[in-house]
């Protein structure tokens, strides 16, 4: 069996070590060729002691060359690269097979679609690279001849649900549903929502995940991104796609189809589960997940997205809705508001507010979306305005 050469954008992050984790259950399957990490020397250091890759990239310079000496000393091989143009040329190297996309936030854009424009099979775990990219972002796919795969738990349920065929998914599916634990703050009254601090909201009932997703998922605003990417991934128009709050995280999405029949996709929360799927598809292998025990597994319910608790949730179809890239503005504020909230400078429900605020400040323009460099300036413009009101509020 020829091994399988993967490049991991996020290495150090939650899904680059689950990435890493199932890797390690199958050496025979797959080979470490890159890692990249923004600033955690350490972490990444390990790694490539562990894995020995070919490339490590680290985005900040003085972040790389302090973990180009280390390696030194330890004499391992690894080529150290740095800035951002270096995650690009990795994710797009001849000698790279698959890249699993995990960093977060706008600055995985570049290297997914660089990726995609080389033809790799793209693991997509960085939703926010569709949300931003949109139109832009598929047609590099389609254009590079990569193949696609989700890693959210959601659209990975959506794509198991669904026959390898993607012509026939149009005719097929009448909408989706898809699943939402609701978070820390499920039935809390909204009122008292003010005060949240960030390890309350970070304090994920079902998952274990990074800080950023974990507030997003506190205010619903990951799904709120999962809406937008769930439009790109499977063609759908807003309206064909729902979300549903279940608590037990065992759904993690259903397919309705046109014969009004329901295709789900179950198991324990483990994002060993969807990484596992995208590295071996279309075969299956061994996760490390623990398996699902229907006899013991709690009553599954489940309840309607409370727009009053979650009101940022409903802005993914105002997005969809309104003109192309729109979808940039959000993210781009709801980055900024998500990490001024986690530094103590913004109120937890007042990220719902600047995220708002920007879509209705913000209209972009055919030529912002024309480009990665449109988009990305159109990103930088929004983080502005996204300042600007975060000060304005102190």
């Amino acid at each position: 069996m020829t091994r399988q050469r993967i490049c991991v954008l996020g290495s150090t992050g939650s899904i680059g070590v689950n990435t890493l984790d199932v890797i390690a259950r199958h050496p025979e399957r797959f080979e470490v060729v890159a890692l990249s990490a923004m600033s955690r020397v350490d972490e990444l250091l390990a790694q490539c002691l562990q894995w020995t890759p070919r490339f490590a990239v680290m985005p900040e310079r003085a972040a790389a060359a302090q973990l180009r000496e280390r390696l030194r000393e330890a004499g391992c091989a690894t080529e150290v690269l740095d800035g951002a143009a270096a995650l690009a040329d990795v994710a797009a190297h001849p000698d790279v097979d698959v890249v699993m996309a995990a960093i977060v936030g706008a600055a995985g854009l570049a290297p997914a679609i660089a990726a995609a424009r080389a033809g790799k099979r793209l693991l997509l775990a960085n939703k926010e690279a569709i949300v931003v990219g949109g139109a832009l972002f598929m047609r590099a796919v389609e254009e590079g001849g990569a193949t696609l795969l989700p890693i959210d738990s959601e659209h990975s349920a959506i794509f198991q649900c669904l026959p390898e065929d993607r012509s026939t998914w149009h005719d097929r599916i009448d909408h989706i549903v898809l699943t939402a634990s609701g978070g820390p703050f499920r039935s809390r009254d909204p009122k008292t929502l003010a005060d949240v601090t960030p390890e309350q909201a970070c304090a994920h009932p079902n998952w274990v995940m990074g800080r950023k997703i974990s507030v997003d998922s506190a205010t619903m605003m990951n799904k709120a991104l999962e809406v937008i990417e769930a439009r790109w991934l499977f063609d759908l128009a807003p309206e064909q796609i729902r979300v549903l709050i279940h608590p037990q995280s065992i759904i993690h999405s259903m397919v309705v189809c046109r014969d009004q029949s329901v295709l789900a996709q179950l198991g324990t929360p483990d994002m060993r589960v969807p990484i596992a799927y995208g590295l071996s598809f279309p075969e299956r292998i061994t996760s490390g997940a623990s398996r699902l025990d229907l006899l013991t597994t709690p009553s599954l319910t489940f309840e309607e997205a409370d727009a009053t608790r979650f009101p940022g949730l409903h802005l993914s179809w105002q997005a969809l809705r309104a003109p192309e890239g729109s979808t940039t503005v959000l993210n781009a504020a709801n980055e900024v508001a998500v990490d001024a909230f986690l530094n103590g400078r913004l109120r937890f429900d007042r990220i719902h507010a600047l995220n708002a605020h920007c879509l209705e400040a913000i209209a972009p323009d055919a030529a912002d979306c024309a480009s990665i460099e449109g988009l990305l300036a159109l990103d930088a413009r929004v983080r502005v305005r996204a300042q600007q009101q975060v000060l304005a509020w102190s």
